[in-house]
Order: structure tokens, then sequence, then C-alpha cells
């Protein structure tokens, strides 16, 4: 890769939720950060939280079980976040999504949120745009991805950015 062409890696960011829509809320955030290192951290639901997708369940393969037993309080998930991004932007594919469900995340704590999110496209040129979906499936396919899981949905993104810029730069 032509280093001089890629100063900074974008940091990335991807939500996995309860479900879509109306009373939806997040349940796993992940991260690649600009050093390619990936975080994710799961969401205690809040006690107001309750609807559940089943079939968001099978896509993400996380239980309401495991979020109660393992996950972590939204208010620390949200001041972790705000502690490691602060000033920063991050970047998503789903940034419909993922800006609502990390704004009922800090709405519901009282936290206001510290780092900007954007959608993907807002750094993409044309030529990277037109073969963004095929080299994220590659890469996908190459890191054996079956599950949507947060952490691995965020290094994917990074990755297909990395991609797309090396190839459209040649």
């Amino acid at each position: 890769m032509n280093t001089n062409k890629l100063n900074s890696v974008p940091l990335f960011i991807d939500l996995e939720a309860s479900g879509f829509g109306r009373g939806s809320y997040p349940i796993e955030v992940g991260v690649a950060d600009e050093n390619q290192k990936v975080m994710s951290l799961l969401i205690k639901p809040e006690d107001h939280w309750t609807h559940w997708d089943e079939g968001a369940a099978e896509i993400h393969g996380i239980s309401r079980d495991v979020l109660m037993k393992a996950g972590i309080s939204a208010k620390d998930v949200a001041l972790s976040l705000n502690e490691k991004f602060i000033g920063k932007i991050l970047y998503s594919d789903g940034w419909s999504f993922d800006s609502s469900w990390l704004g009922l995340l800090y709405n519901d704590v009282g936290i206001f949120q510290r780092f900007k999110l954007e959608t993907v496209t807002k750094i993409l040129t044309q030529a990277q745009l037109e073969i963004w979906d095929k080299t994220k499936k590659e890469i996908g396919d190459a890191m054996n991805h079956t599950r949507h899981r947060a952490s691995v949905d965020a290094k994917i993104l990074q990755q297909t950015y990395i991609k797309t810029l090396e190839i459209t730069s040649k």
C-alpha cells in the first residue's frame, strides 16, 4: 500500500441492536480505531429497553441473557466512547440506524456525545463507491465473516476503505 495516499486511517463504528425500527436500542458497539485495532462493548439494556426481535438476534447471535450477564451499563459505554474518541469523527455505513441508536444511548443516560458520527460516503470518492460493495463482500468472505458482530463489521468497513483507496490510487 502506498502510505503517502493513506496518511491516517479513518475510524469506523458499527452497532448491533435489539431489532429495527421503533423500540429498538443498541446492544453492542464496535470501533476500528486509527491504529486498525478493534474494540467491542456489549451494552446491558436499560430497564425500559424491552423490545427484542428474535430475527435480529439470529443475525447478530447475541442473546438478551448474555447482555444482562456480560453487558456493561449504557452509562459506562457512553463514558468509555467519549473518553476514547473525544473530538474525533467515526464513520458508519448504516448512519441512519447507528446515529439513532447512539442518540438513544446518550440521551437515555443523560450524557453529551463528544465525538461525531458521519456516513462513510462523506470520505469516499466516486471510484471507491463504485467498488465498495464488491470489495466489502470479498473482505468479509476472506475474514470468514458469518455473524454480524459490531467489532468485526467495523473492521471490515475499515479494511474495505483501505482496499478501495489502494485500488483507486493506482
